[in-house]
């Protein structure tokens, strides 16, 4: 895909999540909508998947589940899942669950929720790849209040020491979480020292820019025998500019007026 198109796949994405959080009435907008390049990126340029059941598919892994609109808005624009869907998160009953659920939904391929379990799962998936000599890819994105899991780390030390080159961690790092500034929660820095002390690779990515995504991307297929991570600098809340860098939008939904005014800030409306 190229890059205008991936340009439209993002913002259709924006509109998606925050039709589905305002139609809930609740849900996590900041950090669904800091992710959308990277996922988009992920869907449409850089994993082998054109279908949810393929055998050979590269596999994503979202580790922060409270993240889920932004995967169910790219399975949505992969035509994976439907886009009727849209009104139904977090409804009794529904597909679209607050975190994603793999029993419910094609395309889904880890139930998350409780921080930290992602990059294990994604663990688990390459070493069967690498031991069946298979080449599918395991992707895993963390968010990086996140990797303030001491499981995250025990899951790190994994990878390394079994040298499973199949698996990429992109690391959401806007900065924030529920309760504020990570640097004043609990700080992750220095965060690329403590990923290559643990044996991985780390590159470091905007993660709200498609071209600088691609260069971290593109670097990471050199190295083959060991895991990498993207450090991605993003925004949280970013496209709705009153939501851009607030902790507050970590996990409110927009009211009817603010609805309104972000969907006039992606050019869309009510309809999407």
């Amino acid at each position: 895909m190229d890059s205008e198109n991936l340009y439209n796949v993002a913002k259709n994405m924006r509109r998606d999540i925050l039709t589905m959080i305002h139609e809930a009435k609740s849900g996590h907008p900041g950090g669904s909508l800091s992710a959308v390049e990277i996922v988009a990126y992920l869907y449409f340029r850089e994993m082998n998947i054109d279908s949810p059941t393929d055998e050979n598919r590269d596999r994503f892994v979202l580790s922060k589940g409270h993240g889920a609109p932004v995967l169910y808005s790219a399975l949505m624009e992969k035509g994976f899942i439907s886009k009727e869907l849209i009104g139904t998160l977090r409804k009794i009953n529904s597909k679209l669950q607050g975190h994603p659920d793999m029993r419910k939904l094609p395309g889904v391929e880890a139930s998350t929720g409780s921080l930290g379990q992602g990059l294990a799962i994604a663990n688990g998936m390459a070493l069967a790849f690498k031991l069946d000599k298979k080449k599918n890819r395991v992707f895993v994105l963390l968010g990086d209040g996140e990797i303030q899991e001491g499981m995250v780390w025990e899951a790190a030390m994994l990878a390394s020491h079994y040298h499973l080159g199949n698996v990429t961690a992109v690391i959401d790092h806007n900065g924030l979480q529920i309760d504020g500034r990570n640097s004043d929660v609990m700080t992750v820095e220095p965060i690329d020292r403590k990923w290559e002390s643990f044996g991985w690779h780390v590159l470091k990515a905007n993660g709200n820019d498609f071209y600088s995504l691609e260069k971290a991307f593109e670097k990471r297929k050199s190295v083959v025998d060991k895991p990498a991570v993207i450090i991605a600098e993003t925004t949280k809340g970013k496209g709705c500019s009153f939501m851009e860098g607030k902790a507050s939008w970590h996990g409110k939904a927009p009211n009817d007026e603010e609805y309104l005014c972000a969907m006039n800030e992606l050019g869309g409306n009510i309809n999407g």
